[in-house]
């Protein structure tokens, strides 16, 4: 994979003129765009054609939460939207998981299409140890644990990776083997600002733990220069 195909630009924006702006600008220079809630809510389904119709990528962010039949459902939705990848809680248990993954594959040999990348969303990275046990009543284990056990579940349910913090990157990559996809956010460049992110990991840093895609958002969307922003994250990664 090339380094600029592990970058991931978030596309954190409420107008699709802005969005598709960025796409125009960056599609050579990051390797997929995210579309989360804020997006996709104020543009609606669309937003996934026309970004690919401008040659980019989509990671539908939307982490579906269901039971399972629902979320297999909308599993075979984006997979008619063609989208390059998207993510489903891992919280939503192995029958979920199961459904969605066959679901995806079914829909996609239906069409003759590529499936687009099924990822899980382990522990959100709100949820601190505190949260975990008092209010997910998860007690007994340290956050990594259910992180890698999640993380496992997915993988033996035909998921085909997770998205994570940094911090337990290295845990699950030792865990799933080097087939498993592992999306982290939450990625600054050394000469980027640290905004309201306290540990900060860079792009070669979640590279070297084993990473295969970093989203990435302010310090491209903000810079003076998104082009030259891009090409420096390129630059890091390369120099590995």
């Amino acid at each position: 994979m090339q380094a600029k195909d592990r970058i991931i630009l978030a596309l954190d924006v409420d107008s699709e003129a802005e969005a598709l702006g960025f796409v125009r600008e960056l599609t050579p220079y990051v390797g997929a765009f995210k579309v989360g809630m804020q997006l996709f809510n104020s543009s609606g389904p669309s937003i996934v054609s026309k970004i690919n119709d401008l040659g980019g990528r989509v990671f539908v962010d939307l982490k579906f939460h269901d039971i399972p039949n629902t979320v297999a459902a909308a599993g075979r939705v984006m997979t008619r939207l063609n989208c390059y990848m998207f993510n489903v809680h891992a919280a939503g248990g192995r029958a979920m998981l199961e459904s969605v993954a066959g679901s995806v594959q079914d829909e996609a040999e239906r069409l003759g299409s590529q499936a687009p990348i099924l990822l899980a969303v382990t522990v959100l990275t709100s949820i601190g140890q505190q949260e975990l046990e008092e209010e997910m009543f998860i007690s007994g284990s340290k956050i990594e644990e259910v992180v890698v056990k999640w993380a496992l579940m997915a993988k033996n349910a035909g998921i085909n990776g997770v998205v994570c913090s940094p911090r337990e990157i290295e845990a699950i990559r030792a865990a799933c083997g080097s087939d498993f996809k592992i999306v982290t956010p939450g990625i600054r460049p050394a000469w980027s600002e640290k905004n309201d992110q306290v540990r900060v990991t860079t792009p070669a840093d979640a590279l070297r733990m084993g990473a295969d895609y970093m989203v990435i958002g302010r310090p491209i969307l903000k810079a003076a220069d998104p082009i030259e922003a891009a090409q420096m994250i390129i630059e890091e990664m390369e120099a590995l």
